[in-house]
């Protein structure tokens, strides 16, 4: 079966997503791309560049398409009919614009939440990273189609939810290596591992190290994850604030990255916005107790037995447990050590099937439709 990943934003968790599924796929995965630059221009304008990109790939018409959702896939099904011919699309929702946290630098915008619900409503098969994404999709879907003054699409939010599906996003895990026992000599390692970015909670990160730092514990601290050019201005103070504390900073060789999960006894999310979790998936797999917030996708990540030790309600809770996992290091080890095991499941060795699969199940239901 040939496939066609289209994938908009290619550049970190899309790129290593898009590479990932074509590396592990059983079939012949052909991917036509574009630059992980101007997000909005992507969305408004992606489909025409990516369009014309797929006539000048493709010798003939792919069996399916897997689209990401970085542009508008229905005008893409639209310019790109030449290309792809009859064959059904798959959108993938790795994110969405509903809901998401503004930075003071921006204001709302209808557009982009109107281009993902059309993505959703063209498309044969809408795929969500998350069922915390799915639902809540259609749950905003349905309040923000109701704003406008007639013919509100609101009959059709059921029918393209009851066509949708969940597939997790694969992860490279199998490059982390077995979960190894930390040197019990060295100061725990608490690490911070997301994108440099408002909805990510940095202000509330340096808030705990600064009262983790008024205490007696000993610790050490690693914050790594890709910076733009609004970078954090709160993370300008952790060189002064931890000084040889601080064991790493910034964005990091895959190599240096895998290290440091592998060292790291803790790993923390101050998220407001995140629909799947790579990086905490990643650092649990190597290890890491995670402890995480009490919202947004995070207790699907965690077996329900151990919320109590690593999901917090506010940031009195996010240092108690830090402190807890600080002061009693072995037993904090046996649980991320436990935890480990319940995110394998989302290695490509274990996903990849799932997506030829649901793709396959695609193009026999649309060929027999026809």
């Amino acid at each position: 079966m040939k496939i066609l990943l289209v994938e908009p934003y290619y550049g970190g968790s899309h790129r290593a997503w898009a590479d990932g599924y074509a590396a592990n796929s059983a079939h012949d995965v052909t991917l036509v791309t574009q630059e992980a630059r101007f997000w909005k221009w992507r969305m408004h304008g992606a489909h025409l560049t990516l369009a014309g990109d797929v006539a000048e790939t493709l010798d003939a018409s792919p069996d399916v398409v897997l689209a990401s959702s970085m542009m508008n896939v229905a005008a893409f099904m639209g310019a790109a009919r030449r290309g792809i011919g009859d064959a059904p699309v798959a959108v993938y929702f790795h994110e969405s614009q509903f809901d998401y946290p503004l930075s003071p630098l921006d204001r709302a915008d209808q557009t982009y939440p109107m281009i993902n619900w059309s993505s959703a409503a063209v498309a044969d098969l809408p795929i969500f990273n998350s069922e915390f994404h799915r639902s809540l999709f259609f749950e905003s879907a349905e309040r923000f189609l109701r704003q406008f003054p007639d013919q509100r699409h609101g009959h059709l939010v059921d029918e393209v939810a009851k066509r949708s599906i969940v597939l997790p996003v694969g992860v490279d895990l199998a490059r982390l290596g077995e979960v190894s026992g930390r040197a019990q000599d060295d100061p725990p390692l608490i690490l911070w591992n997301q994108r440099w970015e408002h909805d990510k909670g940095p202000d509330e990160f340096v808030d705990l190290i600064e009262a983790l730092i008024e205490t007696d514990l000993d610790f050490r601290v690693a914050v790594v994850g890709e910076r733009f050019v609004s970078a954090p201005e709160s993370f300008d103070r952790l060189p002064e604030l931890l000084g040889d504390r601080l064991v790493a900073l910034g964005f990091l060789s895959d190599d240096e990255y895998v290290g440091v999960l592998r060292r790291a006894d803790v790993v923390v999310s101050t998220a407001y916005h995140e629909f799947f979790g790579i990086a905490i998936v990643e650092a649990m797999a190597a290890g890491a107790l995670p402890i995480l917030p009490d919202r947004l996708v995070y207790p699907d990540r965690i077996p329900q037995a151990r919320y109590e030790s690593c999901l917090y309600e506010d940031g009195d809770g996010l240092f108690e447990k830090v402190r807890w996992a600080i002061d009693h290091c072995e037993e904090a080890a046996q649980i991320a050590t436990d935890l480990a095991k319940t995110v394998r499941q989302y290695d490509w060795s274990e996903v990849a099937p799932r997506y030829d699969d649901v793709l396959e199940n695609l193009v026999r239901s649309s060929a027999a439709a026809e």
